[in-house]
C-alpha cells in the first residue's frame, strides 16, 4: 500500500491536470488583447468580456438559459420528490415501471429525443414556444433529480416520522418540517445538477428553440460556425465563474460532502 502510494498521487495529479488544463486555457484565452484564440504573454484584457456584455444576442440567449435552466430544475424537483419518495417507501404494481420510465431519458441520446421532440411540437403547432421548451428539458434532468434524491432516502431512519406523527402532527407538517430537512442535501444537490445540465444542453435545444428562445449553448453553436474568435472564450468562462459561484453556495449553505454523501 504505501509502495503504491506515491504512484497513486502521481495518477490522480495528472488526472486533475488532464481534466483542469482545457479550462484553465480557454479562461487564460479569455484575456487575451488579440483578435486570435491565443494565451496572453505580454498583456491582459478585458475587451472580450465587454464585447460579450455588449452583444445583444448573446445577454438575451443567457437570460433564456438562466430562466429556462431555473424553471425546469424547479419542476424537476416538484416532480422528482414525490417520485423518489414513492419508489423507496412503497411497492405498488408497476413501481419498477414508474423507475424505469424516470430514468429513460438517461438511455436515449439527446439527438433522438431532439428530432422525436420537434415532430412531436410540429404536430401540435407549438414548435418554439418556451413553454414546451421547458418541458423538454424537464423531461431531460429529472432523472438526475430522482437518483439523488433516491440516495438520499437510503439509510433514512422514519422513527423520526413516526414520532412526530404520534405527537399530533399532519403527514404536510412531517414532511416539510422534518423529512425534507433531512433530504434536503440530496434535492439541492439534484436541483443543482439538473440545473447546469439544463443550462449546458445543446443537442436537444438546437432541434427545438426559436429565434425568441435560443440558449446560449445553442447562440454559441451558431456564433462559432460563423466565426472563432476569443469571445467564445470569455463567454465559456463567465459559464466556469457561474458554475462555480454556483457550487461555493451550494457548499456554504449545505455542505458539498452532504450532498455528495446523499447522493451516494
Amino acid at each position: 500500500m504505501l509502495k503504491n502510494g506515491p504512484i497513486a498521487l502521481a495518477f490522480n495529479f495528472l488526472v486533475v491536470v488532464f481534466v483542469l488544463a482545457p479550462l484553465v486555457i480557454v479562461c487564460l484565452v479569455a484575456f487575451t488583447p488579440e483578435t486570435t484564440l491565443s494565451v496572453p504573454t505580454t498583456s491582459f484584457s478585458l475587451r472580450w468580456f465587454e464585447a460579450v456584455f455588449q452583444h445583444g444576442d448573446f445577454m438575451q440567449a443567457f437570460k433564456n438559459s438562466l430562466w429556462l435552466a431555473a424553471i425546469s430544475a424547479t419542476i424537476s424537483v416538484v416532480l422528482g420528490v414525490p417520485a423518489a419518495l414513492a419508489i423507496a417507501r412503497h411497492s405498488f404494481p408497476g413501481r419498477d415501471a414508474l423507475n424505469a420510465l424516470f430514468l429513460s431519458p438517461l438511455m436515449i441520446p439527446h439527438l433522438v429525443l431532439g428530432v422525436a421532440l420537434l415532430r412531436f411540437f410540429a404536430l401540435i403547432g407549438s414548435a418554439g414556444s418556451f413553454g414546451w421548451l421547458v418541458f423538454a428539458h424537464v423531461v431531460v434532468i429529472t432523472p438526475y433529480v430522482l437518483r439523488l434524491v433516491l440516495g438520499a432516502l437510503i439509510g433514512f431512519d422514519r422513527s423520526i416520522e413516526h414520532a412526530a406523527l404520534s405527537l399530533g402532527a399532519s403527514r404536510t407538517t412531517v414532511f416539510f418540517q422534518v423529512t425534507l430537512p433531512l433530504i434536503i442535501p440530496g434535492v439541492s444537490g439534484g436541483w443543482l445538477l439538473a440545473f447546469i445540465n439544463s443550462f449546458d444542453e445543446l443537442t436537444m435545444s438546437v432541434f427545438i428553440t426559436a429565434p425568441s428562445t435560443v440558449t446560449l449553448p445553442v447562440r454559441m453553436y451558431m456564433y462559432a460556425t460563423e466565426s472563432i474568435d476569443p469571445m467564445m472564450a470569455a463567454v465559456s468562462a463567465l459559464v466556469i465563474a457561474l458554475t462555480a459561484v454556483t457550487m461555493f453556495l451550494l457548499d456554504r449553505i449545505y455542505g458539498l460532502d452532504r450532498v455528495l454523501v446523499g447522493s451516494k
